[in-house]
């Protein structure tokens, strides 16, 4: 299967267990990869025959500045909002890294994926 995707697409949003996290927000990375056909699309370079990744970047940003506990509640509703939009979307991956989250220790993020087929 062909793949639209979008990496490295940073929200600051209030996503967390933790009341500071709920106040004080913070950035949060989004990746996602979207399972498509692309052959007509590749073939007539019309728009119409593909998953206008514009529009998808609205979609995600719409559903990180909703505030949730889990990481994994976002990205169902991520999940949800693509599946429901674009009908040429096969399959996709969401993942979510949280840049800083409030627990002790070195790293780059943590965070979640998710993988969901229609």
């Amino acid at each position: 299967m062909d793949k639209i995707f979008l990496n490295g697409m940073q929200f600051y949003a209030y996503h967390g267990v933790f009341e500071a996290e709920n106040q004080i927000g913070q950035i949060f990375v989004v990746d996602v990869e979207l399972d498509v056909d692309l052959k007509q699309a590749g073939e007539t370079d019309a728009l119409e025959h593909t998953v206008n990744y514009g529009l998808v970047y609205e979609d995600i940003k719409a559903e990180m500045s909703i505030q949730s506990k889990l990481l994994e509640h976002v990205a169902e509703r991520i999940a949800k909002i693509l599946f429901n939009h674009y009908n040429q979307i096969m399959a996709l991956k969401v993942k979510i890294t949280k840049m800083n989250p409030p627990i002790p220790g070195v790293y780059d993020g943590v965070g979640i994926e998710i993988h969901r087929m229609r």
